[in-house]
């Protein structure tokens, strides 16, 4: 891990003294307890825009009005470098998230298809069956920790299956996918990235060679107006799906199911209208605007002005995608969850050109596991003597969850 002194940079001479405020994203006091509320707190006590020392000095934008305009406007807000602190000069970019338009949609264009509404549909009895088994395995037990028996086993059996990666080689994957999102140093995310690129080389080629209908054959085929993308994309694109597909819904399942074990009133109401689809689909946004989860920078393009602040090119920030649904000024008592909520308002998919593309399947798994797990475990808790285990960076997670049932 890095020392504080690498970590840290002197103020530069454009930023003023008054918008520096002591933010790392690895480790945000509270955070051990509820990460989201940790945002929140940093939201209410920090400058809207403040410039922060850490992790190779960048940025932060705190408040939905500027972080959703910031996610749209890629002219002056780049996605060239997505990451803190930042990756070493020449490492490969990963595609296509650290490209912008119009280059960025070409690429982008094979997993949309991949995951258009109609094509998730198709997978709903898929989905269904993998939870299905995974409940049923624990049920008789009373017992589980959560993040390894059930949120690990539902998204991610689903996204092997979409790529036709073998099932068992999850074990290896998923470490590195853990170093990909959270590591708290370039270099442990680059050494995870050399080596999902390494196990991805034969399937990459092969795929390349034998082209199939699952999606990893779409993604490193993908047609660049006559001109296939070469080997070097096709192996940054599959990581980048890869590390993706491992661990976000994972999160955010794994959020979701801390929550209600925390708040018995909550699970009672989803339980009793776990068939009112309306009310399910509006409950499932409230709970993801709750639990924020992805983070990705961005590299100011130009020199500009904004709001009374002088960005110079080159600046980082990071408009992190949390805080706007933990805002005050869009969503009243935002730490309150309201399955009534008219219009939760939040940006965990993102806004604009990279709104992420996953968004439907994973909603579409959030619903399967509330509904498969709440009428078989109604009432669950978390295993008295045992605190979940959180995590903070790029990617939020819960990294142990011990629960027990009646």
């Amino acid at each position: 891990m890095q020392t504080d002194q690498q970590e840290t940079l002197s103020r530069p001479d454009h930023i003023p003294a008054e918008l520096v405020h002591d933010f790392n994203l690895y480790d945000i006091p509270g955070a051990a307890e509820d990460v989201q509320a940790a945002y929140a707190a940093i939201q209410q006590a920090a400058p809207d825009i403040f410039w922060t020392p850490h992790n190779g000095g960048h940025w932060v934008a705190t408040r939905g009005e500027d972080i959703i305009a910031m996610q749209r406007d890629y002219h002056h807000f780049s996605h060239k470098h997505i990451v803190l602190p930042p990756m070493p000069e020449g490492t490969p970019r990963q595609i296509p998230l650290e490209m912008d338009p119009p280059e960025h949609a070409r690429y982008r264009r094979p997993l949309m298809q991949a995951l258009m509404p109609s094509i998730v549909a198709e997978l709903e009895s898929t989905v269904a069956a993998v939870a299905i088994e995974a409940i049923e395995k624990v049920l008789p037990r009373g017992e589980c920790e959560f993040i390894e028996d059930f949120a690990k086993v539902l998204p991610i059996h689903v996204f092997l299956e979409l790529v036709n990666l073998p099932i068992e080689d999850k074990h290896v994957l998923l470490p590195l996918a853990e170093d990909s999102v959270r590591g708290r140093d370039a270099e442990t995310r680059l050494r995870a990235h050399r080596a999902m690129g390494g196990y991805l080389l034969d399937h990459v080629r092969a795929r390349r060679d034998n082209p199939g209908e699952d999606l990893l054959s779409k993604l490193v085929n993908v047609d660049l107006g006559g001109q296939r993308i070469s080997e070097e994309e096709a192996v940054a694109y599959a990581t980048l799906v890869l590390f993706g597909g491992l661990d976000t819904v994972a999160g955010m399942i794994g959020f979701i199911a801390r929550f209600l074990a925390l708040n018995p009133d909550h699970r009672r109401q989803l339980v009793e209208r776990i068939d009112d689809d309306a009310f399910l689909k509006q409950a499932i946004e409230e709970l993801v605007r709750r639990h924020g989860l992805a983070n990705t920078a961005r590299v100011v393009a130009e020199d500009f002005d904004y709001k009374g602040i002088s960005f110079r090119a080159g600046d980082r920030i990071l408009p992190a995608n949390l805080f706007v649904g933990m805002d005050d000024r869009l969503n009243d008592n935002p730490l309150v969850v309201d399955f009534n909520r008219e219009k939760p308002v939040h940006a965990a998919f993102g806004n604009g050109p990279h709104a992420c593309p996953g968004a439907v399947l994973a909603r579409r798994e959030i619903r399967i596991f509330l509904q498969e797990w709440l009428r078989r475990i109604p009432d669950f808790r978390i295993r008295p003597g045992t605190t979940p285990l959180l995590a903070t960076g790029m990617v939020n997670g819960v990294l142990r969850l011990e629960l027990v049932w009646p």
